[in-house]
């Protein structure tokens, strides 16, 4: 999961997800940015998966009836690394939640498809996720369980982070992540920090550090 900012210097951890995931290319959906120019996020990530020897596949799963479309479902299932982008963490929801192309994003992930999601794309992955219209909880995909995300941590207000500590529900861990940095779920299970900076994680609405992600 990145906080934004993807595709560019700080990010070096893409690398080691290719190499994890051994794949020919990277499949990107720029759903979150249907309404925000989505091709300006493929030519992003074209450019910088370039400079990785890695050709993009380019999904435009950007309303829902793409995400009903069997040629995007077959591409999705096939893909072993998946790149869900954009700003808009609602409209992301709205385009995927009980599609068949999310559902071939949750069994390509099952079946060891390296899955990353920045911004609204990391967003959505968690349930609940955090509202970025004022830092209240709602519904994601689910996919993440106990865990939610805040990408671009670095540009919350200290009002926005104390409403969220303060409404998050009981054990939930609540990781701010900073642009050009990541989230990241081993396949063993375990979670790590990588990127440009560190992360800010907090649970029952205490500061704590990455140990306490189960």
């Amino acid at each position: 999961m990145v906080g934004g900012g993807e595709f560019t210097d700080g990010c070096t951890f893409d690398r080691t997800l290719l190499a994890t995931s051994d794949a020919s290319e990277v499949v990107v959906l720029p759903t979150g940015a249907a309404y925000e120019h989505p091709g300006r996020s493929v030519d992003r990530a074209t450019s910088w998966f370039a400079g990785l020897d890695t050709p993009v596949r380019a999904l435009d799963v950007l309303r829902r009836p793409d995400a009903l479309d069997p040629a995007n479902v077959a591409a999705v299932r096939a893909a072993r690394f998946l790149y869900l982008v954009g700003e808009s963490p609602m409209h992301l929801r709205s385009v995927l939640k009980d599609t068949p192309v999310w559902d071939a994003i949750v069994a390509a992930w099952h079946d060891g498809a390296v899955l990353a999601g920045s911004a609204a794309g990391a967003m959505v992955l968690c349930d609940p996720m955090v509202d970025p219209r004022g830092g209240a909880f709602t519904l994601g995909l689910g996919l993440v369980a106990n865990i939610t995300v805040i990408p671009e941590f670095e540009r919350w207000s200290e009002d926005a982070v104390h409403r969220t500590r303060k409404l998050s529900p009981p054990g939930l861990a609540v990781v701010g992540i900073p642009t050009a940095s990541a989230l990241i779920r081993d396949p063993d299970g375990t979670w790590r920090a990588d990127g440009a900076a560190a992360l800010t994680v907090y649970v029952d609405g205490h500061l704590t550090d990455l140990t306490a992600l189960a």
